[in-house]
């Protein structure tokens, strides 16, 4: 979504609401939490601060929330997913995965890493429930979608695998997105088919 940083416009409440996540979500993937402000974000955003604080309430609930928006997959990446075979949709899942992380890395970067708020119970709780999201998302993917309390703890694991592999190619920039993408697939089709069974 483009930003209009000159004269205000007015927009739907749900459009403005998008449109100050999203200045949100870049601005505290540049330059963190500690060094931005909701007044940053309003002008960035061409609206008042008091629309921030009434959309989000404080800085650290706006930040809660770009946490959120960038560490959960939505149910429609999922229901978008190519129909076929199982390496088909795990082809598919991987692709999205890294589009979005791409497309974000800034952002996914320091939402991951909790942005120099590591160790805040709220931050940490919404990182916990953005990575259970996440293994529920895979799960439903490759066609588990009510999984045992083992299964879950799988997908899980795998879901903290995806994001170190991921933070090996964005941030470290160690691998390739192939080779990236071929270890992600090929280890997801091979817990599908070899341990989720166990489980």
């Amino acid at each position: 979504m483009s930003v209009d940083t000159g004269q205000r416009r007015r927009l739907e409440p749900d459009a403005r609401r998008e449109q100050i996540l999203s200045v949100a979500v870049r601005l505290f993937g540049e330059s963190g939490y500690a060094a931005v402000s909701t007044t940053d974000v309003a002008r960035a955003a061409g609206v008042a601060r008091g629309l921030v604080n009434h959309y989000f309430g404080t800085k650290k609930d706006l930040y809660l929330e770009v946490i959120r928006v960038m560490l959960t997959v939505p149910g429609p990446a999922i229901a978008a997913l190519p129909d076929g075979d199982l390496r088909t949709r795990v082809d598919g899942i991987v692709s999205w995965y890294l589009d979005v992380v791409s497309r974000h890395s800034r952002s996914w970067l320091a939402a991951i890493t909790a942005g120099g708020m590591a160790g805040d119970p709220d931050v940490d709780l919404v990182i916990t429930q953005a990575i259970d999201g996440a293994a529920d998302a895979v799960l439903t993917a490759v066609g588990r979608p009510s999984p045992g309390p083992a299964l879950h703890a799988m997908a899980r694991s795998y879901v903290g695998l995806a994001v170190s592999t991921a933070r090996e190619w964005l941030q470290r920039g160690v691998l390739t997105r192939a080779q990236v993408h071929r270890l992600l697939a090929a280890t997801l089709l091979t817990m599908v088919e070899q341990v989720f069974p166990d489980a």
